[in-house]
């Protein structure tokens, strides 16, 4: 077989074509993934007005209004979130919906993550299933929600000055990473950057 490579430049150009491409896939998925997060206004559902973007880390997104329409002029809003929801919010809880697929390994292993926040106190959690989004719509189109798992934290309606706010993080998250988003959901004091003013 060496021999037959050495002697036929027609193996050898396809060889190497073989290894460019695969090197080309390679580096290109290491690219994306991981994890990320997005912060953005979520306006309650049945409201009209266009949140601002919102800066957090280098990431910007921005949520329009309304939330669920599907075309420019169908004039549909998305549906209010599910009771239970909505009742943890106006309780001036953390809300924590994980949105996971059946079967996927990391949405498995952040549900088994998310059980570690059932002690702390004024923090709600919900673990729905991607079959159910759309019962959630005026959460996850707020924060343009694009892939699972995805851990949506509600800011406390106490800290958020009337308008809805939520973060996403997608892929795997640890039980410290959840306990984080939710500190950082809570925390009401002065914003500092990076760099000196």
């Amino acid at each position: 077989m060496r021999e037959k490579l050495n002697s036929s430049p027609i193996a050898q150009a396809a060889i190497i074509g073989v290894l460019l491409v695969a090197a080309a896939v390679f580096l290109l998925g290491g690219l994306g993934g991981g994890e990320e997060e997005e912060t953005a206004a979520v306006p309650p559902a049945s409201g009209t007005e266009v949140a601002p973007a919102i800066e957090s880390e280098g990431v910007t997104a921005t949520a329009s209004a309304p939330l669920a329409a599907p075309g420019p002029s169908s004039g549909l809003e998305a549906p209010p979130l599910p009771a239970p929801v909505q009742q943890a919010y106006d309780a001036g809880k953390t809300v924590v919906v994980l949105i996971v697929h059946d079967g996927g390994i990391d949405d498995r292993f952040v549900a088994r993550s998310v059980r570690s926040l059932s002690g702390l106190e004024n923090v709600a959690v919900f673990v729905v299933p991607d079959k159910q989004v759309s019962r959630y719509a005026a959460l996850t189109l707020g924060v343009s929600m694009d892939r699972t798992p995805a851990l949506i934290v509600m800011r406390p309606k106490g800290l958020s000055d009337g308008k809805q706010e939520a973060s996403v993080s997608y892929g795997y998250q640890s039980a410290q990473a959840i306990t984080q988003a939710v500190t950082d959901a809570e925390y009401n004091g002065p914003e500092v950057t990076y760099y000196p003013n």
